[in-house]
């Protein structure tokens, strides 16, 4: 059974939409004791880091989320749910939740490109579970002003090009991310969350 987080911040319907085309066993809940039973978690998101954090806090999610990490059972974040994972955001300069290493910095303004980083973008990936069956340089949707930096190269998954090489995968023993929208991204998409799933 997964369980989807809702905290008032998450893109819950095309969550819902895509996990229902999968036919997995998933249900979306913002209780604690509900989250703590599932066998794995997605953690989505999109909007601003700070007021995403402080929806946590407010209905103790923050906790919540922490635990399931620690338990040692999948935990899958994407897009603000994936940056939130990580220690520190330039976004509002937040405090997140610091379980996986690394911090979140805004595209540099000098590189003559659109910010928000938005739409389609290609995809080369390691050979980790989450990509079983998903060949080289597929595309993803993105929407992000801010980009992982993971602090221990060895947890990067998968990279993408917007006027430089930026993280947009990461694994870290059974938590993973992703900043673009599986979800939002078609066959391959729903690849993921498949394999997600078979996890």
């Amino acid at each position: 059974m997964i369980a989807v987080v809702d905290y008032d911040a998450g893109n819950l319907k095309s969550v819902e939409t895509a996990l229902a085309k999968l036919g997995a066993d998933f249900f979306i809940s913002s209780d604690p004791a509900e989250l703590a039973a599932a066998d794995k978690m997605i953690f989505p998101g999109v909007g601003e880091a700070a007021q995403a954090m402080n929806r946590l806090k407010e209905s103790g999610l923050e906790k919540s989320v922490k635990d399931f990490a620690a338990s040692g059972k999948p935990l899958l974040g994407i897009c603000l749910g994936a940056q939130i994972l990580f220690e520190h955001s330039e976004e509002s300069d937040t405090d997140c939740l610091g379980i996986l290493p690394g911090r979140v910095r805004l595209f540099p303004s000098d590189m003559g490109l659109k910010i928000p980083h938005m739409g389609w973008n290609t995809l080369k990936h390691s050979n980790h579970p989450l990509f079983k069956d998903l060949p080289q340089d597929k595309s993803f949707y993105f929407v992000h002003s801010y980009y992982i930096e993971a602090a221990h190269t060895d947890d990067v998954i998968g990279t993408s090009d917007y006027g430089m090489d930026f993280t947009v995968a990461v694994a870290n023993g059974n938590v993973m991310a992703t900043q673009f929208h599986p979800e939002k991204s078609g066959e391959w998409g729903l690849g993921i969350l498949k394999n997600f799933i078979n996890y």
